[in-house]
């Protein structure tokens, strides 16, 4: 065990052995932005809960174990074992990361359209860095982010998308991160760069996946820059395994008329951290941030969203659905800041839970902060239990107790899930959905 006020001390005794080695990059262009961020990680230290956006998750719990830096290492798995994990697609577009590096024997790209490169950023440093400099790192802030700090100074390998003008990708991209825990205590530090052109098109599927028991840690950052009247559906699937930590950063640009939708799916993970942070930097942007977390046992989630509306004429549009049960905990801090900027915003907001247990707990801060009074905003939130109209109603017609529950359980995520158009996908999380009912979770009844 590390004492928690060590953990500060011994990132940087990593970095310092990090930048040491002969690092993929190491001298490169990249060595300015990730001094500056362990010197910033340095001064700022890690956030505890009297940080007003820290509030109420503890990241103790993190900083107690003695992660080592998970490195690359050969690995055993075969596409065979990854294509349960993949979106069953043959003619898909997929690239597989293990512990945080590019695997390219597991990884499956079609021929991509003129122009358009997906791969692995580790090589996009060096060979792509008229596509790549301009924006990496210039979107996640780390000034006051102590994760983005340390995922900045450790970034390595992740995915590079680059998409230019004009082209629409009618397949999606599937981003598969494997954990593997092999070994000990990890941690690995993804980091991946989308870049759409003005006018074109993309799906991106962003999946996050532990192979067996095991603790390890991954602290991932994504940085989405979309161009003007382009168009970006994000999907993020979480499904670390039970004793994992999970703590991520979803940074989105919006120029011009561009459109954005994001799909955020919690699933497992001891604790975990979902932030999904965007700027509607352009007039007429549209964004529109779903998302549906499921707790069980003693799992904390936190989902963390902030929409930053700055030019006028733009819309949002959130709504994030949680289903609690045992004694997980959820949270759900969510804020929509309209700058003076941008008049004519129409903004809507909202959070919906579900406790399933006595001891299941949400803690929900829906925010508005709005400096033009030109605008239209709501916001709110709802807390509640399953309805006993309906419950009976299903017992009445002989539907057993569990499979009554299950179902209005389901009525209630699916609201989220029907919103996912990857039919794959989609199939696979109702079956994921309904298989936690099936084995029993949700469906303790609250007295």
């Amino acid at each position: 065990m590390v004492d928690v006020a060590d953990a500060k001390e011994i990132y940087c005794s990593h970095f310092a052995r990090f930048e040491s080695e002969a690092i993929r990059d190491g001298g490169s262009w990249t060595y300015p932005i990730r001094k500056a961020a362990i010197s910033r990680f340095a001064e700022q230290g890690f956030p505890t809960t009297r940080h007003e956006e820290w509030k109420y998750t503890n990241v103790a719990p993190v900083l107690k174990v003695p992660f080592k830096h998970a490195g690359y290492k050969p690995t055993e798995l075969t596409p065979e074992t990854v294509k349960p994990l993949t979106l069953g697609r043959e003619e898909g577009r997929q690239l597989v990361f293990v512990n945080g590096y590019f695997s390219p024997e597991l990884s499956l790209l079609w021929q991509l359209p003129d122009g358009v490169k997906a791969g692995s950023l580790a090589a996009a440093l060096d060979t792509e860095v008229q596509q790549v400099e301009p924006h990496l790192a210039k979107y996640a802030s780390y000034q006051d982010h102590a994760f983005i700090a340390l995922n900045t100074a450790f970034m390595e390998d992740g995915a590079f998308i680059y998409i230019p003008r004009g082209r629409f990708l009618k397949e999606p991209i599937h981003l598969l991160f494997i954990s593997t825990a092999h070994g000990g205590a990890s941690v690995s530090y993804p980091r991946n760069l989308v870049v759409v052109g003005a006018d074109s098109q993309v799906t991106i599927v962003e999946s996050y996946v532990g192979l067996g028991p095991g603790i390890y840690f991954t602290n991932g950052v994504t940085e989405v820059i979309v161009g003007d009247n382009a168009a970006v559906d994000h999907y993020k699937l979480e499904e670390e395994s039970t004793e994992a930590f999970h703590i991520s950063t979803l940074q989105v640009h919006l120029n011009r008329s561009s459109r954005f939708s994001s799909h955020s799916i919690a699933l497992g993970g001891a604790l975990v951290r979902s932030e999904v942070n965007t700027v509607l930097d352009g007039e007429g942007g549209e964004c529109a941030l779903n998302g549906l977390y499921m707790v069980s046992g003693q799992q904390h989630v936190d989902n963390h969203t902030r929409i930053d509306h700055v030019k006028a004429h733009c819309t949002s549009r959130e709504l994030y659905k949680g289903v609690l049960d045992g004694k997980g905990r959820g949270v759900f801090n969510g804020k929509i800041f309209v700058h003076r900027s941008a008049p004519k915003t129409d903004a809507r907001q909202t959070n919906k839970n579900l406790l399933l247990s006595r001891d299941a707990w949400i803690d929900t801060k829906p925010q508005l902060e709005i400096h033009n009074n030109d605008v239209k905003c709501t916001h709110g939130s709802t807390i509640g239990q399953l309805d006993q109209d309906a419950l009976f109603y299903l017992r009445s017609r002989g539907v057993g107790l569990r499979a009554a529950r299950g179902l209005l359980t389901y009525a209630f995520a699916s609201e989220i899930i029907s919103r996912i158009h990857i039919e794959p996908l989609r199939v696979r999380l109702e079956e994921l959905v309904l298989a936690r009912f099936r084995e029993g979770k949700g469906t303790e009844a609250v007295v």
